[in-house]
């Protein structure tokens, strides 16, 4: 009788109760953990509101033509048509020079954050906190760096720090155009950026050094390994894999971001002959000089597919598969 009567409730309700056996666990589940959502708010609200929506936007607008004063346009696929068939300074020049900029800085980068923590890492304790705020420190002086430091250093005068130092030396007659020239922008934009790469990458990957385990070196001298870098090898870096892993991440998107900086050093938008034009600049280019923001949106859509690709092969190399 019973089994008649249920067969004989509508779809609907039948459907309506089988929802809520599903979801009434889990709204209580939720309700249950209350004051750990209140905690991770703050974070939620500022993730959804300033990197998801504005990531979905620029999604959307890739799409369209718009100028920032008309209504956007739907297009379809014309800009990334346009981008990957027409475009010539992203095809001649911005891609080529992301590709070297970021093959250089991301790598070399990573390497000497590594080198540096495990270096520092040796040190007595007393030394240890103020190589590290050495090291660190010029991660945070961004512009005020740039002003002080590398704009002098690098004048392509006789006044310059470093043409006046090789002039003295006899190593040049003449005074060398480190950030206008063709030749010599891409090489500045490198040293410059390795300069300022031991961010928090590098606080990362110290703080995974200084917490592997003593016991383990001490095993593996039982199990014969003799030198440094036999215990680099075999033992810091299978110990230090998740910093290792978010260390190569930051490097990452450290070096697609910094490309911007050949137009500090130059003091030209465009760089000289485009030697310092990346991916970056190109954005600014349409988004802010040519109000094309539609393919600024796409330019960006693009990037971010680039960061991502970048970041699953980290993923492959330091990642585990209970990380996948």
């Amino acid at each position: 009788m019973l089994k008649s009567d249920a067969q004989a409730l509508p779809s609907s309700t039948a459907d309506a109760k089988r929802l809520k056996r599903r979801f009434v666990p889990a709204l209580q589940t939720i309700w249950s953990y209350r004051a750990s959502y209140i905690f991770i708010a703050p974070f939620m609200i500022c993730f959804i509101l300033f990197i998801m929506l504005p990531v979905i936007a620029a999604f959307g607008l890739s799409f369209t033509y718009f100028n920032s004063l008309e209504p956007p346009r739907f297009v379809g696929w014309e800009n990334f048509r346009y981008m990957l068939s027409q475009d010539l300074l992203l095809i001649k020049y911005a891609l080529p020079n992301t590709f070297k900029f970021a093959t250089i800085v991301g790598p070399g980068g990573y390497i000497a954050s590594f080198l540096l923590a495990w270096l520092i890492s040796i040190l007595p304790a007393v030394y240890r906190k103020w190589f590290t705020l050495a090291m660190y420190t010029p991660s945070l002086a961004g512009g005020v760096a740039m002003g002080i430091i590398w704009l002098p250093l690098l004048s392509s005068d006789r006044i310059g720090y470093l043409n006046s130092f090789l002039i003295k030396l006899g190593f040049i007659s003449e005074p060398i155009l480190w950030v206008t020239s063709k030749e010599y922008l891409m090489g500045s934009m490198i040293v410059v950026t390795l300069w300022s790469s031991m961010g928090i990458g590098f606080l990362a990957m110290l703080a995974g050094i200084l917490n592997v385990n003593p016991e383990l070196y001490e095993a593996g001298k039982l199990d014969g390994i003799r030198s440094r870098l036999e215990e680099i090898w075999y033992i810091t870096i299978p110990s230090t894999k998740p910093q290792m892993l978010f260390g190569a991440v930051m490097a990452i998107v450290g070096a697609f971001k910094a490309g911007g900086i050949g137009t500090d050093l130059s003091g030209m938008n465009p760089t000289p002959q485009y030697a310092g034009h990346v991916i970056v600049t190109h954005i600014d280019d349409y988004g802010f000089t040519r109000f094309e923001l539609g393919y600024a949106s796409a330019l960006s859509v693009f990037l971010l597919l680039l960061m991502y690709l970048a970041n699953k092969l980290c993923w492959r190399l330091f990642g585990t598969k209970e990380d996948e």
